[in-house]
């Protein structure tokens, strides 16, 4: 019996692998394609931050007495939105470049201990600049840290901005023009949609993902988590996204199941994440088994991780202890989440080879 790697300090959900591919899902080269990097503020370096730069969390919220409670507390998420109070109380620690530098450094060094080589990973300047910090701060921070990790474990990295679309369709537009021409130069790679998903619907953002599909830039948007699929079809239609965060509803329209596996349009599926969050009941509720049927090109991946207790690892053995898939299964989901990211064609290639010697150990 083995146990999956978790962070300390962080609340973990216990997954005992005993499956007996472990040793598989611990070797595999790993591409995250969904994970937050705000969603990776752990709770010590949280209150760190907090007493560094003179911010007073809330006292009446017995959560933040201390890192484990606020621990606890984080088991105890009952909707998204109840999950997003927290995130974004957490978020108002990051103040300065150094802060940002951390915050991403922690998330890499996790990410590479648990062989994760590239990682596309989202940021969300809405909820600083608002607070007056810079959006120049922000990605100062994050590029050092991407900086640091190529350099110290050699996993490569691109970011994602996100919009928020709590804020309003015009704020959010807003800051797809502040972050465009770092989207254009190549230092942020993409455009993406997070926050709360019901009232939200895509279609609302169409102006700022109508201009970046102009400029050729790559979109995605988080659909289908708590809302039904009509929003992944709206993602695609009305905001031309080729990714799909979160998209566990496809099974709600067979012809648009159909057209992501012929389009090959990228899920990022979350399990531990929609388990936490109560979009599903069970890990064995995720349409896993469908969309591997169906040929929809799909990843595994973390979301928000020092909030829902289980990085990639833990996500990786959540999801075979509940569909004990095949070696030439994972085979095809880590194929496709290679093929379908957003790094350059060298580095897939070089990817693809690891890939290829680990499986050979395996099969």
């Amino acid at each position: 019996m083995f146990e999956v790697f978790v962070a300390p300090m962080t609340r973990s959900t216990t997954i005992m692998c005993q499956d007996k591919l472990h040793n598989l899902l611990r070797d595999l080269p790993k591409v995250e394609a969904h994970c937050h990097l705000e969603g990776s503020l752990e709770p010590d370096l949280l209150f760190e931050l907090a007493a560094r730069n003179n911010i007073n969390l809330p006292k009446d919220d017995e959560a933040f007495a201390s890192v484990e409670s606020l621990l606890a507390r984080y088991g105890r998420f009952t909707s998204l939105d109840d999950f997003l109070h927290y995130y974004f109380i957490g978020m108002t620690t990051l103040v300065a470049r150094d802060d940002f530098e951390a915050l991403a450094y922690a998330y890499f060094k996790k990410a590479h201990s648990q062989n994760v080589v590239h990682a596309e990973v989202f940021f969300d300047p809405q909820a600083h600049t608002t607070r007056g910090v810079k959006f120049e701060t922000i990605l100062d921070g994050f590029e050092k840290a991407q900086e640091r990790a190529k350099q110290d474990f050699g996993l490569t990295s691109e970011l994602i901005v996100c919009l928020l679309r709590h804020f309003s369709p015009a704020d959010c537009h807003q800051a797809y023009l502040e972050a465009l021409p770092d989207l254009q130069n190549g230092r942020i790679c993409g455009l993406g949609l997070s926050s709360t998903e019901k009232g939200n619907p895509p279609h609302l953002f169409k102006q700022s993902y109508e201009d970046a599909k102009k400029r050729g830039l790559r979109l995605t948007a988080h659909a289908g988590e708590e809302a039904d699929v009509s929003y992944m079809r709206s993602a695609v239609d009305d905001l031309g996204c080729r990714r799909i965060d979160h998209g566990i509803r496809l099974k709600e329209d067979p012809e648009l199941l159909k057209r992501f596996a012929r389009e090959k349009i990228l899920v990022t599926i979350c399990p531990l994440s929609n388990l936490e969050l109560k979009s599903i009941k069970d890990i064995s509720e995720l349409p896993i088994r469908e969309y591997l049927d169906a040929k929809v090109p799909f990843s595994i991946n973390s979301d928000d991780p020092a909030y829902f207790g289980g990085y990639i690892q833990e996500n990786y053995c959540a999801v075979q202890q509940a569909f004990h898939l095949s070696v030439e299964e994972w085979a095809d989901i880590l194929i496709n989440a290679v093929a379908l990211s957003w790094c350059s064609d060298e580095r897939k290639d070089e990817i693809l080879e690891l890939l290829s010697d680990t499986l050979a150990k395996y099969t």
